[in-house]
């Protein structure tokens, strides 16, 4: 936490917090609480104590990313130098440029990144080098008090360091503390809506199951068995194997960084059995139901959408993150090059929107016809919204004036809207209940059963691979199959019978 006070400054109290940069020199900071000197001391001392804990300079934001063995040049300069006797001092420096810089300097992490698994790492490099245990402690003891100084000057919240006896035969972190110090690193390493699915499966069903078991990475690695049995656990709570699987890829990737980091020998999560997947068998509606849909949801917020997702087979964040500069009604054509998603943040903390200005992947950006029903649909949309914002005036939300799927007053729709709204349709007029997604599947069927080649259905909804196409939408049109049958009957059937008529 800084150091700070209030100041009285033209009738109202200031903010004055007092830190210091990387480089050591003391630095201050004044903040307006626009808070009046009279009768709002209680107020302005809460709004100093918020400062205090949550204010990060800019230059002190700078400082987290030092890499941990330039930071201990910089602690043994400023403060070591300072606080300890000298024959101490030399110690502390002969180790930090004999022992703990080097390695650390060849990972070239930050020390806002030096977690106990990092340290834990070190001390089982020192071990398997046969360094002595006076040795461990020495340089275990050079490192706990960086790290506090890195809790003084406000870089880190707490010293990874505690806690921690290298002294041990064998240094083992808690398995569900590395699994979240993973999560924490790839917060930085994968897209935002990746990162939340791995929190949501890591905070709200891995941490849960094991936390009570307080094993460490290396009671995980000589019994694997405590993986499967929850793996079978969460089948056995109705969780599908789909979702147990993204679980089990969580806890390898995690697995395989404490292996690199030589935690572990091997990763235990290769050794167990990988539930099966599932297979999965796509739910569509036919042309009828489509008819019946198209004709119910006339006029409805969701008419676009669904008109969008039936003709074109556009996901849901393709839908929401299309843009009227992306529609070219001159030459008829409409572009698949923006997204919007929704990603939760877990724990009762509601959901964010992603934006990205590129799709699901490579191939899902795609240039598409744009047919006749759909372009004067679009064209009637356009001109209600240009009428909606002449109407509303300055109250009309012009940030997302680009986008196609905006509501009466300009603000954009959500793309899980659309799921809860699409299933409120449904219900009201009694239609058979599909997903929102399901109009994809559906828009692939009825070209399949129209005879559009699967080439040009991988095209047409942008996978990746034809082999996706495939794999999901094959079977859904059984009306092909009759065909198929009829046609080997028309073969086989007069052999067969001229056989039996020689038989007799």
């Amino acid at each position: 936490m800084l150091a700070g006070h209030l100041r009285e400054k033209n009738g109202y109290y200031h903010i004055i917090l007092n830190y210091k940069d990387v480089t050591g020199k003391r630095k201050t900071k004044s903040i307006s609480t626009g808070l009046p000197v009279k009768g709002n001391k209680k107020r302005a001392e809460a709004m100093l104590l918020e400062a205090r804990k949550n204010y990060k300079p800019d230059d002190l934001l700078s400082a987290e990313a030092t890499p941990y063995h330039a930071f201990l040049q910089h602690w043994l300069s400023e403060t070591a130098i300072k606080d300890l006797d000298e024959d101490t001092y030399a110690i502390y420096a002969h180790n930090v440029k004999t022992f703990i810089g080097p390695y650390f300097g060849s990972l070239g992490i930050p020390v806002s990144e030096v977690k106990t698994s990092t340290l834990e790492a070190y001390y089982n490099h020192l071990k398997r080098d046969r360094a002595s245990k006076k040795t461990i402690l020495q340089l275990h003891e050079i490192i706990t008090a960086s790290l506090d100084y890195a809790v003084a000057e406000g870089l880190i919240s707490s010293n990874p360091a505690k806690g921690i006896n290298p002294a041990t035969n064998e240094v083992s972190v808690l398995f569900v503390d590395f699994m979240l110090e993973w999560l924490e690193m790839m917060k930085s390493r994968v897209a935002e809506t990746t990162f939340s699915s791995y929190s949501s499966g890591i905070k709200e069903s891995i941490i849960p199951y094991f936390i009570g078991l307080n094993l460490t990475l290396t009671d995980i690695e000589e019994n694997p068995k405590y993986l499967q049995d929850y793996y079978q656990a969460e089948l056995a709570k109705g969780l599908s194997s789909t979702t147990v699987l993204r679980r089990h890829a969580n806890i390898r990737k995690a697995l395989q960084h404490a292996y690199k980091l030589d935690l572990i020998r091997s990763n235990p999560a290769d050794k167990i059995e990988r539930p099966k997947p599932a297979t999965f068998t796509a739910s569509y509606y036919n042309a009828d139901e489509i008819a019946k849909l198209f004709e119910v949801s006339k006029g409805d917020p969701l008419e676009l959408p669904i008109i969008l997702a039936s003709y074109y087979g556009l996901r849901r964040s393709e839908i929401v993150g299309l843009k009227w500069s992306a529609i070219d009604f001159i030459g008829n054509k409409l572009s698949v090059e923006f997204t919007v998603t929704e990603a939760s943040l877990g724990a009762g903390n509601g959901n964010i929107l992603v934006e990205k200005a590129r799709t699901k992947t490579k191939s899902s950006r795609r240039t598409l016809p744009l047919v006749e029903p759909v372009r004067d649909l679009l064209l009637k949309i356009k001109q209600e919204q240009e009428e909606n914002r002449r109407l509303c005036g300055s109250s009309y939300n012009t940030k997302y004036i680009d986008f196609v799927c905006v509501n009466a007053v300009g603000e954009r729709i959500k793309p899980n809207y659309i799921s809860q709204h699409f299933q409120i349709l449904l219900a009201r007029h009694n239609l058979r209940r599909i997903r929102f997604h399901d109009l994809r599947h559906s828009c692939a069927s009825l070209l399949y059963a129209n005879g559009v080649s699967l080439k040009e259905i991988q095209q047409w909804l942008g996978h990746s691979d034809i082999s996706t196409t495939a794999n999901i939408y094959t079977h859904l049109d059984y009306s092909s199959k009759v065909n198929t049958a009829n046609a080997i009957l028309s073969v086989l059937s007069p052999i067969q019978a001229q056989v039996q008529e020689h038989q007799k």
